[in-house]
């Protein structure tokens, strides 16, 4: 037999356009016995056998004992002992005679044939569209919609709520009940992914539902402070996580090859949210006021959880005695944790533009109507910001194309907005700079919702993703945190200017960028066209 008996012929291949999959080939054992001339396969794996080394099923003992291979005689007993010591191999359970001796042992006639009837559970595959999963699709984006929608709302609420309920409170302080709601939305991962992955979506969904529905209509009716801390924050951003979490980690099931794509496709909703409600909001805000801005606000929300609840469904059975908790022995892997030192970063940043472009427009002297518009202006480019990098990162690589994404976003923050920020400057309120500046951002920024779960996805098994995950955001979550009042607080010390605040996102970014970066070179080397 030429080339050579390499273990490797029938193990586990993962393949992805140059990428790791969770494709599975499941594994043939082949049982030799000396005192029969034949070698006996179980009955479902007998057709990969043919495929790959046809030579084996008509083999006699004599041709068997010695196979040749590069150059040198393998006894075929130790190549079988070499898938015997393989940990990862398919174990099949042998009909044993205490009378025979382990050489003579082979699978029960009966037990063979069960299980040629029952599916290789080892085996992993994605249908990769159909019906189903673009309902399932459909159905994260209209949960994305609800739930990041209100989160694009953020800049609305924050400037609507410093010049009126919490005027007397400053932009630090304000800051903390947006801070708190992103925290919660991401901590809430913590548990939430490990349970996807032992329950599936159904009831995290559904929970996730009636606490982001009442979080808006207790928003409707809040006055004081602590008010909003509840409603908004504590509320909002549990609702937020069980809707958030499985809405994305499900089309993980129905999707590898094209699991960018699908991802991007799903996040797309929070940017038509983010386009959607601030428009609405400020409308509604002048015409009906802000109680009633928000019940109808509440109400839309609602029609869209129960679009997210009748579709999103996982496929891919429970990991059977997983945990539903974290596991930092996976910060072992180096390339995990840069990753997650990078998505730290990435978000600590993400939400401080998001947040106080409005309130930034109204210092510099542009008028009411078009400070509340430039947040759906933003959303517009992050809208494609969160397709166009998923479907280029299926064909390109995931890391890489973060890593463009992470680029612009440190250009368009130092190179656009920082200079129009600057006390004196000859483009402090000159409209097309900032416009281009929040299109350009909210292209480039679209990847950190889209991307950066997938990124983390692809250094882990599908089963284990929601492990992965919530690891990974146990720790980001701490950034979402403190990312907002810390920049509230740099406009107060500031006397009121943005510069600050600009530089602290700007320097979040480049950190972000080099731990990006470096997870890529330690996984592929510094070749420019490795897809990674």
């Amino acid at each position: 037999m030429s080339g050579g008996y390499e273990r490797n012929d029938l193990r586990r291949t993962t393949t992805e356009n140059g990428s790791n999959s969770n494709g599975r080939t499941a594994v043939c054992r082949n049982v030799f016995d000396a005192d029969q001339a034949q070698i006996e396969y179980p009955v479902q794996h007998e057709s990969l056998v043919e495929q790959t080394h046809p030579d084996l099923l008509n083999e006699t003992p004599a041709s068997l004992g010695k196979v040749q291979g590069g150059g040198e005689q393998l006894d075929v007993r130790s190549v079988n002992q070499r898938f015997e010591d393989s940990p990862n191999d398919q174990d099949y359970d042998l009909e044993k005679d205490g009378q025979q001796s382990p050489a003579s042992r082979t699978l029960a006639p009966k037990e063979a044939s069960k299980q040629a009837l029952e599916p290789d559970t080892d085996e992993v595959t994605y249908p990769e569209g159909g019906l189903r999963a673009w309902l399932v699709v459909f159905g994260a984006f209209c949960g994305m919609l609800a739930a990041f929608g209100l989160a694009n709302a953020v800049g609305t609420y924050q400037a609507y709520l410093s010049t009126n309920q919490l005027a007397n409170y400053d932009e630090s302080t304000i800051g903390w009940i947006f801070s708190i709601y992103v925290f919660l939305a991401f901590f809430g991962g913590v548990q939430i992914g490990p349970v996807f992955d032992a329950k599936g979506p159904r009831w995290l969904i559904l929970a996730g539902s009636v606490c982001l529905v009442a979080a808006v209509m207790g928003l409707a009716e809040a006055t004081e402070y602590w008010h909003f801390i509840l409603t908004f924050g504590i509320f909002g951003g549990l609702g937020t996580s069980l809707i958030f979490t499985p809405a994305m980690s499900s089309i993980g099931h129905f999707f590898m090859v094209s699991r960018g794509n699908a991802s991007g496709l799903a996040a797309t909703g929070g940017s038509v949210g983010g386009i959607m409600f601030p428009l609405l909001l400020q409308h509604l805000f002048e015409t009906i006021g802000y109680a009633w801005a928000t019940r109808i606000m509440g109400f839309i929300l609602l029609f869209l959880v129960l679009v997210a609840n009748l579709f999103i469904r996982s496929r891919l059975p429970p990991k059977v005695g997983s945990s539903v908790w974290p596991d930092p022995g996976i910060f072992k892997d180096k390339v995990f944790a840069l990753t997650t030192a990078g998505v730290f970063f990435i978000e600590w940043a993400l939400f401080i533009p998001i947040s106080y472009i409005t309130s930034y427009a109204l210092h510099v002297g542009f008028n009411s109507t078009f400070s509340y518009q430039l947040l759906a202006i933003l959303n517009v480019g992050s809208f494609f910001g969160r397709w166009l990098p998923g479907y280029a990162a299926d064909r390109w690589g995931r890391f890489n194309t973060m890593i463009i994404t992470v680029f612009l976003c440190l250009m368009f923050v130092i190179g656009l907005w920082l200079p129009a920020a600057t006390p004196h400057s000859a483009v402090r309120d000159n409209v097309p700079l900032i416009v281009i500046f929040v299109l350009g951002f909210g292209f480039a920024s679209g990847s950190a919702i889209s991307l950066t779960p997938v990124s983390v996805g692809q250094l882990c098994e599908t089963e284990q993703y929601g492990r992965y995950y919530a690891t990974c955001y146990t720790v980001v979550s701490f950034g979402c945190l403190t990312g907002i009042p810390i920049a509230g607080a740099l406009i107060s010390l500031d006397g009121g200017e943005y510069w600050g605040l600009i530089l602290f996102t700007g320097a979040c970014y480049l950190v972000g960028l080099v731990c990006f970066t470096t997870a890529r070179i330690m996984s592929v080397g510094w070749g420019l066209k490795a897809v990674f």
